[in-house]
């Protein structure tokens, strides 16, 4: 199953680029969430390679998966991928620039399942795709007005 969703930051490229590969911050914002984050790989500076593996509570089932940096390409986006026993994943995050201080941020996400309940899980997420997508841009655009307030914040 694939959604994606798109927004525009008022913010560069190299900045926008910067906040979203500042994977400590995401760890430290899913261990706030009640997440166990552990990150697995030896790499001293962010590229392919990077992993962790994540462990959560999700409608009330204990969750472990797998994630992994799978490509980065500066400042244009990278792409993760994510494995668990029942379901695999892709992110792909794309930057555009569209002016010196306007960048366009493109997400796709495509959910892959291994097992039957995980087909199951996925059909009836078709089913709600409409209120899904709605969801995920709702959170690309929170997600884009922090990044606008932290720009913001660092430029004045």
């Amino acid at each position: 199953m694939k959604m994606s969703a798109r927004e525009d930051v008022e913010a560069p490229i190299a900045f926008v680029y910067e906040q979203i590969t500042d994977f400590a911050a995401f760890e430290r914002k899913a261990m706030r969430r009640g997440a166990e984050v552990q990150r697995v790989d030896t790499l001293s500076t962010p590229g392919p390679g990077m992993a962790w593996d994540v462990d959560f509570t999700l409608r009330g089932k204990h969750r472990k998966v797998q994630i992994a940096l799978a490509e980065l390409d500066p400042p244009n986006g990278l792409t993760i991928t994510s494995r668990s026993p029942s379901m695999g994943g892709q992110l792909v995050v794309d930057l555009v620039a569209l002016s010196r201080n306007r960048t366009r941020m493109s997400l796709e996400m495509d959910l892959l399942p291994k097992t039957l309940s995980s087909k199951l899980l996925v059909q009836s997420m078709k089913l709600a795709r409409r209120n899904l997508t709605r969801r995920l841009r709702k959170r690309l655009a929170q997600y884009t007005v922090e990044l606008e307030e932290r720009y913001k914040g660092g430029a004045a």
